[in-house]
């Protein structure tokens, strides 16, 4: 039998790192390959299993292996309050991207332009997850596969498409960018293959990006107030899509 330590050194290189339990659960229910996990309390993960997520506490059950709390600590660069870690199979760029280009589409693309904090896009795509939008997509530097995105994703990169691309290369599909001067979002009815995009938290829109845009749509927004939370916006112009379609 693989000792698991060995399973996850040979792994680490190029795995998903799935740091905690609710990230393992997500990524379980997804279909995520999960070849090694562990625990520092095999028993409390699985208590927590059989009360949060008993869905998958048999196959956590043949997969959980418990280790000593400085063995754990060495496999994580932040120690998870659940105590768990897992290591799963980063889906391929190809089925990705053939996921984005898919026409025609039954929920919108979210774009996150030149993205700078890596728990933002973690929460973006958390949000994405849970309105079932086709996928994610991030232009610029930030690794959207990132552990600390994957963390605040809570290991919901698996309930959608995410990938990096280049504003050149991005799917078919009205654009419509957030922009403070844009039209009011509320006159507007998003379609289901829209791609919606954001701008950076700082910097808004790149200028590429913005010429690209078939539309420029604002959210309502009190005056003085400078603006929203990245994960906030998304919220507002996702739920704006989906209470617009009766979906």
């Amino acid at each position: 039998m693989t000792d698991p330590l060995d399973h996850w050194a040979r792994l680490a290189g190029s795995a998903v790192l799935l740091d905690g339990f609710h990230a393992l659960k997500h990524a379980l229910r997804f279909g995520a390959q999960v070849p090694v996990a562990v625990t520092t309390d095999r028993a409390a993960a699985l208590t927590l299993a059989r009360e949060l997520a008993p869905d998958v506490e048999e196959v956590l059950g043949a997969l959980l292996t418990e280790v000593p709390s400085q063995t754990y600590a060495s496999l994580v660069p932040r120690p998870h309050p659940t105590a768990v870690a897992a290591l799963a199979v980063r889906p391929s760029r190809e089925t990705n991207l053939r996921e984005l280009a898919r026409v025609p589409r039954t929920a919108p693309i979210v774009v996150l332009d030149e993205p700078r904090n890596l728990g933002n896009a973690g929460a973006v795509i958390r949000l994405a997850a849970g309105f079932g939008a086709t996928g994610v997509i991030t232009t610029g530097t930030l690794d959207p596969w990132h552990p600390t995105v994957v963390r605040g994703g809570a290991g919901l990169h698996f309930a959608t498409a995410v990938e990096r691309m280049a504003v050149a290369d991005l799917p078919q599909g009205p654009l419509y960018a957030l922009d403070p001067e844009g039209e009011d979002i509320r006159s507007a009815k998003l379609p289901d293959d829209a791609i919606l995009a954001f701008g950076s938290e700082r910097t808004g829109l790149s200028r590429e990006l913005r010429a690209r845009a078939d539309h420029l749509l604002r959210l309502p927004m009190r005056p003085q107030v400078s603006s929203y939370n990245l994960a906030t916006s998304v919220a507002m112009a996702l739920y704006h899509w989906s209470a617009s379609q009766g979906a």
